[in-house]
């Protein structure tokens, strides 16, 4: 190779173009794990931002499920998730057009389970014996202020039934393995889910309705996510109780914590359907978890914690079944890919890319954690990208542009995956950092509620501070 050019920082060629990073990919969705089977959702950009169920089969073959004229995606609560179930080789999902529910049989047409009208579904999960799905309701309507949300069932025959209402909103709808117990989350204004919100628990009656709900955790100030019933029957969730999100299951009566700890098993619910754990054999707990602003995998039991080495940096819409983590894993070199896990042998194997870029690892600036003093002894923290390219170099003593970044907001949270609008400066370069200020998730309650009442301030504080830092 010959002798690197000389060239000011932020003047630098670059490979990464915008067409690089405008170009063919897809958005990775909510995973689901059907017996051997792996579904997952796509958004294709080019197809108009259509959403397609997608199946990768045991034999390794993978296929579109959803017809042409469909796209699966709900509008319940604005920002959707939790769009579609699948069972026994049946998907449900809810259209984007109508909204309505529909059953599809593989290899069969979309058929209507719910009728026209102001609704909106999400979250379902399947009550084979009953014949119906659970799901969350919202109505919406000229003649009222606002929706309003309810937990319902849809029969397979289209009749529906309202199981509870009353609350602003609701989520999460779980039945038990045995089909006798219901577990569910609800909330009211003014309070976020990650303010403050209860998990309800109740028996499921001989009519199908609900029976004595019993509020088992949450409350003021507590946020509780994803309430799971694990495969011999326990109920399992997520609560920062103590300021910290993490794992709980509800035995005896009373929530036990399974392996306390400065850490966050739980994100905020912004959407349906969010996952950070799930369970494999013989009572293990399988989770994502945040400790000092970085993602990690492992392996929860008997009040433990051991991590599982990989080399992704996020884990997201996690699912556990037949033996295997699937996850949308996010990687500092490369773009997303949804990768299925072998729990017993550590292999990984990559069902789909979100995009086929090959870009040199010498263009490629890796992250680095950083934490940093800002306002009234506050503690702020980022990422920082170097400048990268392989084929350029700056004048000796010089020091790169900054670029100083802020991800949306209020409780969002950046991370080290690779990222091309970051990788475009860098690669030109410029530095960057990516600052998890005040207000963001991963760092306790604490932290995430320090942009309360002071938006527009904490975090251009913190900001600020990370460019001073550097």
């Amino acid at each position: 190779m010959g002798q690197v050019p000389i060239t000011p920082f932020g003047a630098w060629k670059s490979p990464i173009t915008a067409d690089l990073i405008v170009g063919e990919t897809v958005g990775l969705g909510q995973i689901i794990c059907d017996g051997k089977a792996i579904y997952w959702s796509e958004m294709r950009p080019l197809e108009g931002g259509r959403n397609v169920a997608c199946q990768r089969r045991a034999d390794g073959t993978l296929k579109d499920l959803t017809p042409p004229e469909y796209s699966i995606r709900s509008r319940a609560h604005e920002y959707g998730g939790g769009a579609y179930i699948v069972q026994d080789g049946v998907i449900y999902f809810c259209n984007n057009a109508d909204q309505r529910l529909y059953a599809q049989a593989l290899g069969e047409p979309p058929r209507a389970l719910s009728a026209e009208g102001p609704w909106r579904y999400a979250d379902m999960r399947v009550d084979a014996p009953r014949e119906r799905l659970l799901a969350v309701r919202e109505t919406h309507g000229d003649d009222r202020s606002e929706p309003e949300n309810a937990l319902v069932a849809i029969g397979f025959d289209g009749s529906v039934s309202v199981l509870a209402q009353g609350a602003d909103f609701y989520a999460a709808p779980r039945l038990s393995p045995d089909g006798q117990w219901l577990a569910w989350l609800s909330w009211d204004h003014p309070d976020m889910p990650w303010d403050s919100c209860r998990l309800w628990l109740a028996r499921i009656d001989a009519n199908g309705g609900l029976s004595a709900p019993l509020a088992v955790a949450g409350g003021d100030g507590v946020a509780v996510f994803q309430p799971e019933w694990s495969p011999d029957g326990v109920l399992h969730f997520v609560s920062d109780r103590t300021g910290w999100w993490n794992l709980y299951c509800w035995s005896d009566g009373a929530a036990k914590a399974l392996c306390p700890m400065t850490a966050e098993f739980g994100l905020p619910q912004w959407a349906f359907g969010m996952t950070t754990y799930g369970f494999a054999a013989h009572g293990t707990v399988i989770a994502s978890y945040c400790q000092d602003g970085l993602w990690r995998l492992g392996r929860v039991k008997n009040g433990a914690i051991r991590e599982i080495e990989t080399p992704y940096c996020s884990f997201g819409s996690l699912k556990v079944g037949n033996g295997r983590a699937v996850f949308i894993a996010g990687h500092a070199a490369r773009p997303p890919a949804l990768v299925a896990l072998d729990l017993k042998s550590g292999s990984i194997e990559i069902v789909r890319r979100s995009a086929e870029i090959d870009i040199d690892p010498g263009d490629v600036s890796r992250a680095e954690a950083v934490r940093f003093g800002s306002e009234r002894g506050r503690e702020a923290h980022g990422f920082f990208y170097p400048p990268a390219n392989r084929a350029q170099a700056a004048p000796a003593g010089s020091l790169p542009p900054l670029i100083v970044k802020s991800h949306g907001g209020p409780t969002g949270q950046t991370s080290p995956a690779f990222d091309l609008k970051i990788q475009f400066w860098t690669s030109r370069g410029f530095a960057v950092l990516d600052v998890n200020y005040g207000g963001s998730t991963g760092h306790g309650r604490a932290y995430r509620e320090l942009l309360d009442g002071q938006w527009g301030v904490v975090d251009v504080e913190d900001c600020a501070a990370g460019a001073r830092f550097l």
